[in-house]
């Protein structure tokens, strides 16, 4: 068995960023950056009054109460072409430009009109309510970096910087099979001694949510024929995802049927717990990451391995070693053997505002509804000693954490 991290870092170290391709900017929600994106304007182009009101100069309001005379008006999207002078002033709406000669802005509130006699009760210093040119960006400023995904904020800034195109990785083609003659898809009639497969929706999850395009290869029969047959559809693709046939006895079924189709292992079984009989290396062309059959111990892999995998091909560096997260327990825990231990536990904050991480009294393996309920995993290492509650651990937050992570 190896260490969590030597089989993270040997994974990980088989992949590369992958190819960039062009999408327009209404598809790139959830792509990842492939280059930066960069301003082809300024924003705003000029300097522009944050506020209704009125354009002045700042040494005709420095005392007030004072009256000064409109000679103009400017709404957004248009421009007074004039100079504001001395007793002068220009009613502005925000957004508009900001006249020459005027340096402040005096909010409509702060002003009575009668006709072009414009009454200003409170003064504005120079600057008040006016947003210089360039504020926002400049024209050959990166907004975005490469390697970021891209949401909601970071398309509407390339969307203003004027970029209708946007550069990202390709989506990573992950296969996935599973193995089994006892498993059979959801909905499908189950025969004797046959349980539903959850494993390649799961999975597809992962993938897809990592910003990958998943390939459902099917399930193949616990006959090398059948996997031979079916793994040859993973051609193409950047890695091959099987689920089962990594166990003791299982594993010789998975070599025997890739032999011939060049399968080299780079290693096998890893001292974790869930999942210790996993496996890595090439069949062919293509990357060969065998995950256990077992639904928990397969999803927890696929954090541990298949995200930091999917993030080096698609040029996230930062989340390929993530920062470690940190909490108290809640309860106490026994020491700890050999293999890493991935706890499954709840979240929530104490009276201080410390982040609490309460293991489930029950690890067993094959519950996943313990997996749906939990908000993170602790982590144990290994022969980590007993620790009492309060004590600091690591941990790894999961999908449907409270907002307070």
């Amino acid at each position: 068995m190896i260490p969590v991290a030597d089989a993270v870092a040997r994974i990980t170290a088989a992949f590369s960023p992958l190819p960039a391709e062009t999408v327009p900017l209404a598809a790139a929600r959830g792509r990842v950056l492939a280059a930066d994106v960069v301003a082809r304007l300024t924003q705003p182009p000029f300097d522009v009054s944050a506020m209704d009101g009125y354009a002045a100069r700042a040494a005709d309001v420095a005392e007030v109460p004072v009256t000064l005379r409109q000679i103009g008006s400017v709404p957004a999207g248009s421009c007074y072409e004039g100079t504001v002078g001395p007793g002068e002033t220009v009613r502005i709406f925000t957004g508009a430009p900001v006249p020459d000669g005027a340096d402040t802005i005096v909010i409509q509130e702060n002003v009575s009109a009668d006709g072009d006699a414009i009454a200003v009760h409170a003064g504005a210093p120079t600057g008040r309510y006016i947003r210089p040119a360039g504020l926002d960006f400049r024209e050959g400023e990166v907004g975005v970096a490469a390697g970021r995904r891209l949401d909601a904020r970071a398309i509407g800034l390339a969307a203003a910087m004027n970029q209708p195109w946007l550069t990202v990785r390709r989506k990573p083609r992950i296969a996935l099979l599973a193995t089994g003659d006892e498993i059979v898809m959801p909905g499908e009639p189950l025969g004797a001694n046959q349980i539903v497969s959850s494993n390649t929706h799961a999975l597809r999850a992962v993938v897809e949510g990592c910003g990958g395009e998943a390939i459902d290869l099917g399930i193949a029969r616990d006959d090398t024929e059948s996997l031979a047959r079916l793994a040859a559809g993973a051609d193409g693709a950047d890695l091959l995802v099987t689920t089962g046939g990594a166990s003791v006895g299982e594993h010789d079924l998975i070599r025997d049927a890739l032999k011939d189709e060049g399968l080299a292992l780079d290693f096998w079984k890893i001292a974790m717990r869930p999942g210790k009989p996993l496996m890595f290396g090439s069949v062919g062309g293509t990357r060969l990451l065998g995950l256990p059959g077992n639904p928990v111990s397969s999803l927890v892999c696929a954090l541990v391995f298949l995200r930091p995998a999917l993030a080096r091909m698609l040029g996230m560096d930062e989340d390929v070693q993530p920062a470690a997260r940190r909490a108290c327990l809640g309860v106490d825990v026994r020491e700890n053997d050999e293999r890493q231990d991935y706890l499954r536990a709840t979240l929530s904050r104490d009276e201080s505002g410390a982040l609490i991480a309460t293991p489930f009294a029950k690890q067993d393996s094959s519950m996943l509804s313990l997996l749906v309920k939990a908000q993170c995993l602790v982590v144990r290492p290994p022969h980590a000693p007993a620790a009492a509650r309060g004590a600091d651990v690591e941990i790894i937050p999961l999908e449907g954490g409270p907002p307070a992570l």
